[in-house]
């Protein structure tokens, strides 16, 4: 592989380009069990507590659970009108809630970070829409996501395809850099803006996660009274999806891509 001195996203040594291979394969595994097991019946606590013992098992830490993050879980989970950030709390999952798992590991000293949208039981049309338009305009926003290329470049294209489905664009919250912390510059808005990373140009050894979050309403969000978990102000239904990108020489690579 090859190291990178991007003061962007963090000087990478070989070793951390391996673990954050490496951390990939634990975080997908972990999140394709957890959907496989997001039946109806299951209580929220349950999973974050499977999610937390599977974490262990893997030989990875949970992020949320640093001391700059001292988050209540280990997963966000977030239910219905709860965009992001959503504390684990007592509740069983009903047939036809939407939820929405946002989690983050660290391996060796490399974090990693992933997030989907998933309906229990069989999901009505427009459910169906809103997260295939959300997963497609993940993926249009990974195809710009090449040394070059500039941020903004990636935020145009989600933006096409959310505003061509007609979803409401969440803005209050973006994609970032990740890499020997959780959350790095440069930011990555789900829409173009005049924000100051927005010229960024992206280079071979980047690591950054990109997450489209649309809403079948108005994209104006609060916080709980919990003081993490992020609604919708209409309580209209949103999603969400995420994947860590490495950006190489030959365009990038999905780390967080399903292997099964």
């Amino acid at each position: 592989m090859y190291s990178t001195n991007n003061p962007i996203t963090g000087i990478k040594t070989t070793e951390d380009i391996n673990n954050l291979h490496k951390g990939a394969v634990i975080l997908t595994t972990i999140l394709q069990d957890l959907k496989n097991l997001t039946i109806t019946g299951k209580n929220c606590l349950y999973l974050n507590d499977w999610v937390a013992d599977q974490i262990t098992r893997h030989g990875a830490k949970a992020s949320y659970k640093e001391p700059e993050v001292n988050f209540p879980g280990v997963i966000c989970i977030s239910v219905n009108d709860a965009l992001v950030h959503g504390v684990p709390h007592d509740y069983v999952l009903q047939d036809g809630d939407k939820v929405s798992y946002d989690l983050t590991i660290t391996y060796g000293t490399m974090h990693i970070d992933s997030a989907f949208t998933m309906i229990i039981g069989e999901p009505t049309a427009i459910q169906k829409r809103l997260l295939a338009k959300t997963e497609e305009a993940l993926y249009a926003g990974i195809k710009q996501a090449i040394s070059g290329n500039q941020i903004r470049d990636i935020s145009r294209a989600i933006e096409r395809v959310l505003s061509e489905a007609n979803l409401g664009i969440v803005r209050e919250y973006v994609g970032h850099g990740i890499g020997s912390r959780m959350h790095m510059p440069p930011s990555i808005p789900n829409y173009v803006c005049p924000d100051r990373d927005s010229d960024y140009i992206l280079q071979v050894g980047d690591t950054i996660c990109i997450e489209p979050m649309a809403v079948l309403g108005k994209e104006r969000t609060f916080v709980g009274d919990d003081g993490w978990t992020v609604y919708m102000k209409d309580g209209s239904l949103p999603a969400h999806f995420e994947h860590t990108v490495l950006i190489t020489e030959s365009g990038n690579e999905i780390l967080t891509k399903w292997i099964k």
